[in-house]
């Protein structure tokens, strides 16, 4: 294998040391643009001296002929790499897209196998130990801060990596309160990671890692997915804890503007993986700055790129009644139907409202867009505008009919909508609003590009999920080709048409959804932050295939934070979030059932599993049934002051509906096996009934957090599994999203099964199927997570909270056991 290396590969210690590039940077005292982390200088008792006198808590990083081959790769992503990075230095790590540098992080790391696996040869060393040697030493935060949350409070999850690194329970409490100020998050510890903004995120994934005190904290795109001012205010309190610190720091970012000024040394890895660039920031600019562009890689003051020209093949230009009628013989697109400048889709008053409910805690609704008045032009480029949590993508979701508002309307031109009249006309009332349509209606008319590109896979290979709305539509086939063919070389996917799109890389999804979504000619075009983690070049060919789409006549709607999309706009429409609603001025009552511990609860589930071989008759489960029914709703009673907790009874039902299939299949098997016999039929259902309803009454109720604590303290199981376990359980409760957003990527593809028991049967199996892909991805981020904080060397830990076993508990075991009770009873006083 042929052996690129970087400075220092002739096996010499490259000259980086006696350089101390941390010097210069003597002020630090000015550089305080977020008021809680100025505690660190005032706390220091050197402040005011240079950074050059005081020994650097960061740690001296090798890398040595470092080979990374992934399993199904025929060449490798890293080759006979060669690195070394002083204590207390700051590297930026930049390159085009799929030239390795997340890789490099993770085995910076030492997590390289822990999601992936491969040909690994050649070492990475902290300190002269492999990363993982002292658990905490090296920080790592994901790209996406959403997927390293393992706790369901703000400060549970920064207390994980102290629990895994054994610190007392006692000492816990100061560490969390003195890190989530230093990032400066300031909300209740006890707020779920789910109510933050992006930048707040990005602030507690890097409290989880700066409260184990690392000496290498590594960040991987950290600022991607914000917006200007909160991505200034992150870059703005990472200088200032490295700083404060002296912790040695390694940043990959696709766009180096803003942190150019923040380090010392800029690495720059060619698309082979290798070294092409090392040195400091303003030399390696001025001798490599053209190269670098040309590459791909987002330079300073360099203009931005043009996007790429493109003509695609036209469609036939489909009549406005052909559209409206959605017909799916119909050979036109839905793009050009509306004439240029006239109004496609307009919304009026849009209120848009989340309900969101975790186990074991009251459900919260929040207003993510409030009384918004909107028009959307044919031919025309949108942009939405705003800070993290402002609304963007709620809104764009109610306006393609992906999500029912609260309250308003939207409407679309009526040649657009089925059943309006075939002309072009403005946007009206009177007509079904979009979120009331069919798939292939919808699919027709909108197209979406969602933020999360990975559920927008719905094809078997790049080039069938491409064409999968088209031929959903039965549009020309000879046309969907062409204009495949056209857009898979425009966004440089062509070598991959015939690979699953479920394994190319985040920004080859990315690219994959853009094309999926033009391709048919849609009059409305919803893109998510498309640009998201492209490089100069594939952002100049996203940005020709969407503008190619407007040029068609289409009008799009783009969501983003890219200056540059922003300035190709030709409107652009700033959001700000919807003033907080206050708390409740009475808190919701709790029901009985919740104030036993979820061990409890677990326990009464349990207890039901010798009821099949106890229950003989259809009457004596009937009995049992009774008994269990009485005593859950005896259970969700709330006395006490407070509001009334709403949708017990319905949450129950909710969580039975599934099981009911189960019951059905049961009763529908013993009744054909056992001679057509009612009375068998009915026993068999009624004993899986039995079990399976004292579930539904506590599962709603059982934290995963707090079970795991009294698995491992009250019953003293082994952690890790625990831990591992309840974690597992914390991303289950985020299963209804992902479920959420798969059902709209079919239904805006034209291929949601709209009606027929048969065809929604079979779709609720290719969607779990979706779905358990989707939950393997979220597995192999949260390992990755969850071993950068210690988890995979941590085989004794502590607990930031304790196990109480409370009355509550007892009587909730009590209870179980009466059910046990009642079904000896019933089969002695109502035998067969």
């Amino acid at each position: 294998m042929p052996t690129r290396s970087g400075p220092g590969a002739d096996g010499a210690v490259p000259p980086i040391a006696p350089v101390t590039p941390i010097a210069p940077v003597t002020p630090i005292a000015p550089v305080t643009p977020i008021a809680p982390v100025t505690q660190i200088a005032t706390a220091t008792p050197t402040e005011g001296v240079s950074a050059a006198t005081r020994a650097p808590a960061g740690a001296r990083v090798r890398v040595e002929d470092l080979t990374w081959r992934p399993y199904g790769r025929a060449r490798p992503v890293l080759a006979g790499l060669h690195l070394t990075i002083a204590p207390g230095e700051r590297i930026l790590l930049a390159g085009p897209s799929g030239s390795g540098k997340s890789t490099l992080l993770r085995a910076l790391a030492g997590l390289l196998l822990t999601a992936d696996s491969g040909d690994l040869s050649g070492s990475v060393t902290v300190d002269g130990q492999a990363p993982q040697e002292r658990p905490g030493s090296v920080g790592l935060v994901l790209q996406d801060p959403g997927s390293g949350v393992v706790a369901s409070t703000i400060g549970r999850d920064v207390a994980f990596g102290l629990e895994n690194v054994e610190v007392p329970r006692g000492e816990m409490p100061p560490r969390i309160a003195a890190t989530l100020a230093e990032v400066g998050l300031t909300m209740a510890q006890d707020s779920p990671p789910s109510a933050l903004s992006g930048g707040e995120s990005q602030r507690l994934a890097l409290a989880g890692a700066l409260a184990m005190e690392p000496s290498v904290l590594l960040l991987d795109e950290p600022t991607a997915m914000l917006d200007t001012a909160t991505a200034g205010a992150v870059r703005g309190l990472v200088d200032d804890v490295t700083r404060g610190r002296g912790l040695t720091l390694v940043v990959v970012e696709h766009r180096l503007t803003g942190w150019i000024d923040l380090v010392d040394r800029i690495v720059v890895l060619d698309s082979e993986g290798a070294v092409m660039a090392d040195g400091p920031p303003a030399v390696v600019l001025r001798e490599h700055g053209e190269r670098l562009a040309a590459e791909g890689i987002w330079v300073p003051d360099f203009p931005e790129p043009e996007p790429l020209g493109l003509n695609l093949t036209p469609w036939p230009v489909a009549t406005g009644s052909a559209v409206s009628a959605g017909s799916a013989g119909s050979a036109g697109a839905a793009a050009g139907t509306v004439r240029a400048g006239e109004v496609v889709a307009a919304a009026r008053g849009l209120t848009v409202e989340h309900r969101a409910r975790r186990l074991g805690a009251e459900s919260r609704t929040t207003t993510a867009v409030s009384d918004v008045d909107l028009d959307v032009r044919a031919g025309r480029v949108l942009a939405l505008v705003g800070p993290s949590g402002s609304g963007k993508t709620s809104l764009m979701g109610a306006l393609g009919g992906l999500t029912a508002p609260a309250a308003g309307r939207v409407s679309f031109a009526p040649a657009l909508t089925p059943g309006g009249p075939g002309e072009s006309a403005p946007a009206g009332a009177g007509l079904a609003p979009p979120h009331e349509w069919s798939s292939p209606d919808l699919a027709r008319v909108v197209a979406w590009v969602p933020q999360r590109s990975a559920s927008a896979v719905v094809g078997r290979t790049v080039r069938d999920d491409v064409l999968t709305t088209p031929r959903a539509l039965g549009l020309d086939p000879s046309v969907s080709e062409e204009r495949a063919d056209e857009v898979l070389a425009a966004l440089g996917l062509s070598g991959l048409a015939g690979v699953d799109p479920r394994h190319l890389s985040g920004g080859e999804q990315r690219r994959l959804a853009v094309a999926s979504a033009i391709l048919h000619g849609p009059a409305l075009v919803l893109a998510d932050e498309p640009t998201v983690g492209q490089d100069r070049l594939t952002w100049a060919a996203v940005m020709g295939i969407l503008e190619a789409a407007r040029d068609e006549g289409a009008a799009l709607v783009v969501t983003t934070h890219d200056e540059g999309a922003i300035g190709r706009a030709d409107e652009t429409r700033h959001l700000s979030a919807p003033p907080p609603q206050p708390p409740p001025a009475v808190p919701e009552r709790v029901p009985l059932v919740s104030r036993a511990g979820p061990l409890a609860l677990l326990a009464v589930g349990l207890s039901v599993l010798p009821l099949p071989a106890v229950l003989e008759t259809w009457r004596q489960g009937l009995a049992v049934l009774g008994v269990e029914v009485l005593l859950g709703l005896i259970g969700l009673v709330a006395p006490g002051p407070g509001r009334r907790p709403a949708a017990r009874v319905r949450g129950v039902l909710a969580r039975l509906a599934p099981a009911a299939l189960a019951v059905l299949g049961v009763a529908w098997s013993a009744w054909l096996l056992g001679g057509r016999d009612l009375e068998v039929a009915s026993g068999a259902a009624l004993r899986v009934l039995c079990l399976v309803v004292p579930s539904a009454f506590v599962v709603g109720y059982l934290d995963p957090e707090r079970l795991g604590d009294q698995l491992a303290q009250r019953l003293r199981l082994p952690p890790r599994p625990v831990v591992a376990a309840t974690a597992a359980l914390q991303r289950v409760q985020s299963f209804d999203a992902l479920w959420d957003e798969l059902m709209k990527t079919r239904r805006v593809r034209g291929i949601r099964a709209d009606r027929g028991v048969v065809p929604r049967v079979w779709e609720a199996v290719v969607v779990t199927g979706g779905l358990l892909i989707g939950a393997l991805g979220q597995a192999a981020s949260l390992a990755l997570a969850m071993d950068a904080r210690g988890f995979a060397e941590a085989r004794r830990r502590t607990w930031a909270d304790d196990a109480p076993w409370r009355p509550a508990d007892t009587l909730a075991v009590v209870a179980g056991l009466l059910v046990i009770a009642a079904g000896f009873g019933a089969r002695f006083l109502l035998p067969a």
